[in-house]
C-alpha cells in the first residue's frame, strides 16, 4: 500500500512537471497538440485598430504545402516566402469594425497530407476619426432619377471588378505613394455634405494640383478605368487575392482594363472630377470588401516575394 502511494506521488509530480514545462513554453496543456508545427505567429503593425491593414506572418517548425486561415470571418490564403518556412498574408480590418479580441484561426497542411491547427487571439483597438462639414453641388446629395440609374450602373461595374479573382499576390515589396505630396489625415472621417451625414471617408486625400502624374502604388492588373458619378475618372488596380487600390477624381486616364502595371507606372493625371470640393487625388485601399487606411499601408514594410 505504501509502495502504491509512492508511485502515485511520483506520477503526480510527473504530471505537474509536464504542466510546468508547457507553461514555460507558453502553451496551455489542452492545446499542446493543437499548436504543434507553429513556431511563431506575428503581425504588423503591432498595434491594430479599426481601419488597419495587417500583414500576418506564420513561421512553421516543419515544411508545409499550404497554409490557410480565417480572420474576422474572411478567408486567408498564405504565400510562402522564398526562404525558410515562413508564410505571409496581407489582410485588413474594416474602418467600421467594432473593437475587441478576435480569433485568428490557422491550419497548415504538410507534404503527407497531415493538418495541424492553432488559434491566436488578436486585439483590435478602436480607431479615432473626426467629422467634417463639406459643401458640394446639390445633385451629389439628392440625385435625381436619371442620376440614380447611372449610380446603379456604376455599382454593377464596381461589383464585377471587385469580384475579380487572382489567386496569388501580384504586389512586390512595400506600397509607394501615388503622388509626390503628403497625405491628409482624412481616412475614416464622418463627412457631412450640405448639412447631411452622407458617408464615411474610406480613403485618403492628397492635395495634388490638377495635372499631377498619378502612379501605381504597386504591381497589379487594372480592373476599372472609366468615369463614375461619385468617384469621377477612376482607376482600380487588383494586386491579387482581392486586395485593390483605387485612384479617384482623375482629369485623365492613361491605362485600360486588363493592363498589367508595375509599381511607379503612370496611370493618369489628378483632377477634380466627380463629387469633390476642389482638385485632389483620393486613394482608397480595399480587401475583400474591407476598407483600410492607405497611410498605414504606405508605411508598412512588406516582403518583396
Amino acid at each position: 500500500m505504501i509502495l502504491r502511494h509512492h508511485e502515485y506521488l511520483r506520477s503526480l509530480r510527473r504530471v505537474r512537471w509536464a504542466a510546468f514545462v508547457l507553461l514555460l513554453l507558453g502553451l496551455p496543456a489542452g492545446n499542446a497538440q493543437q499548436n504543434a508545427g507553429f513556431r511563431l505567429i506575428s503581425w504588423s503593425p503591432l498595434r491594430l485598430e479599426s481601419g488597419s491593414p495587417v500583414l500576418f506572418r506564420v513561421e512553421l517548425s516543419r515544411p508545409a504545402d499550404e497554409v490557410h486561415g480565417t480572420w474576422l470571418d474572411y478567408s486567408l490564403v498564405f504565400t510562402k516566402a522564398h526562404e525558410g518556412d515562413t508564410w505571409y498574408a496581407l489582410a485588413g480590418i474594416d474602418v467600421e469594425q467594432a473593437p475587441g479580441t478576435f480569433a485568428l484561426e490557422l491550419s497548415a497542411t504538410g507534404p503527407n497530407g497531415r493538418e495541424v491547427h492553432t488559434i491566436k487571439q488578436v486585439v483590435v483597438l478602436p480607431g479615432r476619426y473626426k467629422t467634417t462639414m463639406l459643401h458640394v453641388e446639390e445633385k451629389y446629395v439628392e440625385p435625381d432619377a436619371a442620376t440614380l440609374q447611372r449610380i446603379a450602373a456604376d455599382k454593377v461595374v464596381k461589383d464585377a471588378a471587385f469580384a475579380h479573382q487572382i489567386s496569388q499576390p501580384l504586389w512586390a515589396g512595400s506600397f509607394r505613394s501615388p503622388v509626390p505630396f503628403s497625405p491628409t489625415d482624412s481616412f475614416g472621417t464622418r463627412r457631412m455634405f450640405n448639412g447631411k451625414l452622407a458617408s464615411i471617408h474610406r480613403g485618403t486625400d492628397f492635395h495634388a494640383p490638377s495635372g499631377t502624374p498619378v502612379v501605381a502604388a504597386n504591381d497589379g492588373e487594372v480592373v476599372i478605368a472609366q468615369g463614375m458619378f461619385y468617384e469621377g475618372n477612376m482607376v482600380v488596380i487588383d494586386h491579387g487575392q482581392q486586395f485593390t487600390t483605387m485612384y479617384m477624381h482623375l482629369s485623365k486616364i492613361e491605362v485600360k482594363v486588363g493592363d498589367r502595371v508595375s509599381k511607379g507606372e503612370r496611370l493618369g493625371l489628378s483632377g477634380a472630377t466627380g463629387r469633390v470640393t476642389g482638385p485632389h487625388l483620393h486613394l482608397g485601399v480595399r480587401w475583400q470588401g474591407v476598407y483600410v487606411d492607405p497611410v498605414v499601408l504606405l508605411g508598412l514594410p512588406l516582403p518583396k516575394r
